[in-house]
């Protein structure tokens, strides 16, 4: 039977994650993580499109992800089988490395899209074995290039739409959404768990906080590729 085809508009951005085989480590290595950024690059070539948030983890991977117009589809079979491909290739391995297809949820809001930025780059340190104690010094994920700790910015990753949608009190800038995504904790619908008032409150419970929606109307229209 053939896979139910998704829904999918191409303005929208989308939660994508793509995980090993019985969680089996695929991106195990610097190399392998590298590889890995070089297939987006490679995409990215073929179907522009726009990140704002992306981790790279032992077993799985997140991005935050808007195309450029073409079918989201596009992009991820060539990002992945390019991967795919190279990792058989340097392992001689057999078999099938991905769990299956890759899952996507849409963000359609500021809120959606500041939640689930935040969701994907605090992995590193709200797994069950923190992988660093400081999200500055995890490589292989955006958070250090908002930080400015790095500096060689992949061709597809946009850091400053997400600084300007800042709730208040946070500066619209990148110190604000770096001291945003260190303050607070976040749940994504991947998790199993039911969401945790504690957890979200000090995100989503406080009157204070006043959010930024002049963008709907005026990015969504396009992808934003400059």
């Amino acid at each position: 039977m053939p896979r139910k085809k998704r829904d999918y508009n191409p303005n929208s951005f989308y939660h994508c994650i793509l995980r090993g085989n019985n969680q089996h480590n695929v991106y195990p290595t610097d190399e392998d993580m590298h590889e890995l950024l070089r297939a987006f690059e490679l995409a990215y070539d073929r179907y522009p499109f726009q990140v704002v948030a992306f981790c790279f983890m032992s077993n799985h991977y997140h991005v935050l992800i808007r195309s450029a117009g073409d079918d989201l589809a596009n992009i991820m079979r060539i990002t992945n089988k390019r991967y795919s491909d190279s990792y058989h290739d340097r392992y001689g391995f057999t078999g099938r490395i991905y769990q299956g297809r890759y899952w996507a949820k849409g963000a359609q809001t500021v809120v959606d899209l500041l939640h689930t930025s935040g969701y994907i780059h605090r992995n590193p340190i709200e797994t069950a074995i923190p992988m660093v104690t400081d999200l500055h010094d995890y490589p292989y994920s955006s958070f250090p290039y908002y930080a400015g700790t790095r500096t060689d910015l992949p061709r597809f990753l946009d850091i400053d739409l997400l600084p300007r949608l800042m709730p208040y009190p946070y500066p619209p800038n990148h110190a604000g959404y770096c001291q945003f995504v260190l303050g607070n904790r976040f749940l994504a619908e991947e998790d199993a768990h039911e969401e945790d008032d504690e957890r979200t409150d000090t995100l989503f419970g406080q009157e204070r906080f006043v959010w930024r929606t002049e963008w709907i109307a005026s990015e969504s229209e396009k992808p934003g590729m400059d």
